[in-house]
């Protein structure tokens, strides 16, 4: 078998033969007329045995020999077969002087193989096995591969490779680009729906000097001219979007990546995207309605249907959401009241279960013994009534103030999107952010960094609000797959030879 860098060389040497004879293997234009899925899906209304048309795509496959060849075209919308027979007169292109090509079909035999792109001309038929097909009359090279594509049958099968090729991956695994199709419906979907809720969409800084909005350890950098350490951002601009509220917008929202440096798992990913959007005049139980309704839009519109499998969990969104209550359900399943126990209670707990668990303050210590809970919730259900201590950006609840008007939708053993009525007392923020400040002094790099031109902002006052965050984690759920298997391009380590 022959290695890569042999079959590089053989193909340099048939690019060279189109060289020499004056053909140009890498042009800028293609007379391309027609997408193949439109001559597909056309075929019998275009059909007409004296009619030429041309069409473009990159060889899938290549078959025969002799007399005849069969190549499959594709062109990312769709695939069709190409007919070569040698008792056709074909033609190379009229670019090229006829002298120089004695025999087209020769030169195609001699120089053309899968994986590169071809110009195809000629007129429509049916073959005998009623395949419809293009009988070639004339063709042109657009692009001459140095590197032959791995067949389709075997594919990519190492997940290294695939991942560090992934333009091979997709080409090679229609499911794959599939679900990347889903996923730009997934987000226009949602786009739609807030533009046809009289929200306005808005852009919010992505370097930030505190990352304010979320819980995370954030990616840090130097801006030279400010001459300031400053950070990627960890959520969609909720500080800033609360700003927007001051500001008089009623409703906005913004598509955005985020940025956290944290661990790798299935459900978890450096860099990704998210949705964040603020409602004035609103709370967090008219939000669960709009949440619902937003989740069934979605899942209609980019799936066809409300009903999922995914992590071994079944769950369908069309089906009534059920009310979870945090402490409650940690307690049912436990036995520790999160409210009450102590520290060392809730780290004997987490010993006695082999929960692993990072940090050793409270707000770690409830969240650790929560996320251990929700595994075995199918959903749809919401979970509500948070502990004050794991909500630092919300408001508290009016008949018990240690807990908070917050929810997140359960889906699979997960929470899927982050809401609450927002907390617009100017000094309880403030002394929410204390507490998170004495956490990162600490020694907590996960604590909310504190915002104090933000608690500024709120003293100036803005009205109720209700705000809530997903991202592409809800996609990666409804097609069951990992997050880095939905992201086009995840981050990869160089390999050792590139370091």
């Amino acid at each position: 078998m022959a290695s890569p860098e042999e079959l590089r060389t053989i193909r340099k040497q048939k690019l060279q033969t189109l060289n020499d004879l004056g053909i140009n293997a890498y042009p800028s234009r293609s007379a391309s007329e027609i997408t193949l899925k439109e001559v597909s899906e056309s075929f019998d209304d275009i059909f007409d045995a004296s009619r030429k048309i041309i069409v473009a795509g990159r060889i899938m496959s290549l078959r025969g020999q002799g007399a005849i060849l069969f190549v499959d075209l594709f062109d990312g919308t769709g695939r069709f077969q190409v007919v070569i027979k040698k008792d056709v007169e074909i033609m190379y292109s009229e670019e090229v002087a006829d002298e120089n090509v004695e025999d087209a079909f020769e030169l195609f035999k001699e120089t053309v193989d899968i994986g590169d792109f071809i110009e195809c001309a000629g007129p429509l038929f049916m073959t005998q096995r009623e395949v419809p097909s293009m009988e070639l009359q004339s063709w042109r090279m657009l692009t001459k591969a140095l590197m032959p594509i791995p067949s389709e049958h075997f594919g990519i099968k190492d997940d290294d490779a695939r991942y560090r090729k992934r333009y091979l991956d997709i080409l090679l695994n229609p499911e794959l680009r599939e679900i990347f199709e889903k996923k730009a419906r997934f987000w226009n979907v949602a786009r739609s729906f807030f533009i046809e809720n009289n929200f306005t969409e808005v852009e919010t800084p992505t370097i930030e000097l505190t990352t304010g909005g979320a819980e995370a350890n954030p990616f840090k950098t130097h801006h030279k001219d400010f001459d300031l350490n400053v950070y990627l951002r960890i959520s969609v601009g909720e500080l800033w979007q609360k700003r927007l509220m001051a500001g008089g917008f009623p409703r906005t929202f913004e598509i955005g990546r985020v940025y956290r440096n944290e661990g790798s798992s299935p459900e978890h990913a450096q860099e990704f995207t998210n949705l964040e959007f603020y409602m004035a005049y609103t709370d967090y139980l008219e939000g669960m309605d709009f949440i619902e309704e937003l989740y069934r839009k979605i899942a209609q519109e980019v799936f066809g249907k409300l009903e999922f499998t995914t992590r071994g969990h079944t769950f369908n969104l069309g089906e009534r959401w059920e009310k979870i209550d945090y402490c409650d359900r940690v307690k049912e399943m436990t036995g520790i009241d999160v409210m009450t126990a102590t520290e060392d209670e809730m780290k004997a707990k987490l010993d006695e279960l082999k929960v692993k668990y990072d940090g050793e303050n409270r707000e770690r210590l409830i969240d650790t013994l929560w996320k251990y809970c929700r595994k075995s919730i199918a959903g749809p259900a919401f979970l509500i009534n948070h502990p004050k201590i794991v909500s630092p950006l919300s408001k508290s609840l009016d008949s018990d103030p240690e807990k908070t008007e917050r929810f997140q939708p359960i889906l699979a053993g997960s929470e899927l999107g982050n809401g609450f009525s927002e907390l617009n007392d100017p000094q309880e923020q403030r002394r929410r952010f204390e507490e998170q400040q004495e956490m990162i002094n600490r020694g907590d790099d996960e604590a909310m960094m504190p915002e104090w031109e933000f608690v500024e902002m709120l003293e100036y006052g803005i009205p109720p609000t209700f705000g809530f965050g997903f991202g592409e984690r809800l996609f990666a759920f409804l097609v069951d797959k990992p997050i880095r298997e939905i992201q086009l391009f995840p981050l990869m380590k160089p390999r050792e030879e590139e370091i």
